[in-house]
């Protein structure tokens, strides 16, 4: 269960940016959106830098949860990190930014991507 494994991740000496993911994606296969979105902000509190799979997921939570806000400020905390470039996190904020409602900064995402594929057009 995602107790369990959060009692493991809690006790662990060093918890790196592998076992925050497994925690954070645990949590959004749970549909424990809040508790994932919770999580990456204390992952930023730890300063353990996230990587493009973080980032997936947390955008996914937002979507889930149609929390803009929150994907705002995670946007920049890609952008601030370099990976708003990355085809695959590019195209999850496209995803989330129109399935809040915001199309305009949709496509704005869009085109800024430089390596568009089949995953940002389908976005």
């Amino acid at each position: 269960s995602t107790e369990d494994a959060r009692q493991v991740f809690d006790k662990m000496a060093r918890q790196d940016v592998v076992s925050w993911n497994a925690m954070i994606s645990g949590f959004l296969q749970q549909r424990r959106c809040e508790d994932a979105l919770n999580l990456f902000w204390q992952m930023q509190k730890e300063h353990v830098n996230p990587n493009n799979a973080t980032f997936v997921n947390v955008l996914k939570a937002c979507t889930n949860l149609i929390a803009l806000e929150q994907g705002k400020e995670i946007h920049a905390c890609i952008i601030k990190s370099g990976f708003e470039l990355d085809v695959i996190v590019g195209s999850t904020l496209v995803d989330m930014y129109a399935k809040c409602g915001t199309l305009e900064e949709a496509g704005r995402v869009f085109h800024r991507l430089t390596d568009r594929d089949v995953v940002s057009w389908g976005a």
